[in-house]
């Protein structure tokens, strides 16, 4: 694999011939579409481009989705995961599973066809659709909720073929911490003796002292030891609502990954990718519009409809492009095989147990095809 950075004056004819590919195979695996037009600064894989087979070492990958993911794109993406976490089902304070609004059995069936576990993603939704801190209080003190959860969640996964659980509970009370710990610890010991596995994520700290509420309810040492992995979620640092930014600016995963390996197993830890970006309406103003989240394909698109350049951050190793939209200025930052490759360096840096993606909604075939000449994907 190459990555070619496009210059002004190229074309998809000049740059195969460079290469000695052919232009099909770009316009594949980039997925260009016709009349092909191709922007300043764009990154493109290049496949068989003579370089040596590499030694890969084999990862578990997990990756996100809703109910309401197109089929095809599931039935794409399957051969290059490991896991397939069925986003979400939540629970009352009583511990009644509450499931999905819409069915889900297509993506369990189709999943453990292509030998993809899948998994129960457990999350504290209260009825305005947002992550409820009260209600995991209630849950977590409650053991008669906690039991009848549990065994719900037994019942649940065996009827439905679900093989591991993942645990997404944020913006826990700092004073719930430690049952937190020893809810997700319960649930491993219940699950684990039935062949089912239990992750759980965590916010992306950079110290145990760190404060706010993403962070002060997390214990990533005690954690670590209480779920068979964990999933560090290194991404949202530029956010929908946030100034504009890097949505994953590897110099700040780094600290992640550094911190968390001071208290967990590298073989424990999964590395959180972003699959998306985000488009924002200049000039930012606090508490003003929301950015837009697009695909990272969509993102190129945009830039090539607008005549844009795309720049490339080489701290946050990302890229990103300015834009004029009804005389209005927009700025996009989103991730390209530039930016993914730079995480899989992290993961083959650190030997960390894989990656995890939110979300697999959208089809990003470049990253998909460098991961697969980094690394082998691990099936359970």
């Amino acid at each position: 694999m190459i990555i070619h950075v496009v210059a002004a004056g190229e074309t998809v004819f000049s740059i195969a011939n460079m290469y000695g590919v052919t232009e099909e195979s770009i316009e594949a695996v980039n997925q260009l579409q016709y009349p092909y037009d191709l922007v300043v600064g764009q990154s493109l894989l290049i496949e068989n481009a003579g370089q040596e087979p590499r030694t890969k070492r084999s990862i578990y990958v997990n990756g996100y989705a809703y109910p309401f993911i197109s089929r095809w794109v599931l039935d794409a993406t399957l051969p290059y995961l490991t896991y397939l976490s069925v986003f979400s089902y939540g629970f009352t304070p009583e511990g009644d599973l509450v499931y999905p609004e819409l069915d889900d059995t297509f993506m369990i069936t189709a999943a453990n066809n292509f030998g993809t576990a899948p998994a129960i993603t457990l999350t504290p939704f209260g009825e305005d659709g947002q992550f409820n801190n009260n209600l995991i209080n209630q849950l977590i003190r409650n053991d008669e909720a906690v039991a009848n959860l549990t065994e719900q969640l037994k019942q649940i996964m065996q009827q439905k073929g679900f093989r591991a659980l993942d645990v997404d509970f944020e913006f826990i009370l700092q004073e719930d911490r430690d049952v937190f710990t020893n809810f997700v610890a319960e649930l491993t010991r219940q699950l684990n003796p039935l062949g089912y596995q239990v992750y759980v994520d965590l916010a992306p700290k950079t110290s145990a002292t760190q404060q706010g509420l993403l962070y002060a309810g997390k214990d990533y040492g005690g954690l670590g030891a209480a779920a068979n992995g964990v999933l560090i979620m290194t991404y949202e640092w530029g956010y929908a609502y946030g100034p504009p930014m890097a949505v994953a600016p590897i110099d700040q995963v780094r600290r992640v990954v550094e911190y968390a390996l001071t208290e967990i197993p590298a073989e424990k830890v999964s590395l959180g990718i972003p699959n998306y970006g985000y488009d924002w309406t200049l000039p930012y103003k606090r508490g003003g519009l929301r950015a837009t989240t697009i695909g990272n394909i969509e993102a190129v698109r945009i830039a090539a409809d607008n005549n844009a350049v795309i720049e490339f951050d080489q701290v946050a190793q990302a890229p990103f492009f300015y834009y004029y939209e009804n005389g209005q200025q927009h700025v996009v930052w989103f991730e390209d095989v530039r930016s993914m490759g730079a995480k899989f360096d992290l993961i083959e840096e650190y030997n960390l147990r894989g990656a995890g993606y939110w979300t697999i909604m959208q089809w990003f075939e470049a990253n998909w095809t460098l991961l697969l000449n980094r690394f082998n994907v691990i099936k359970l």
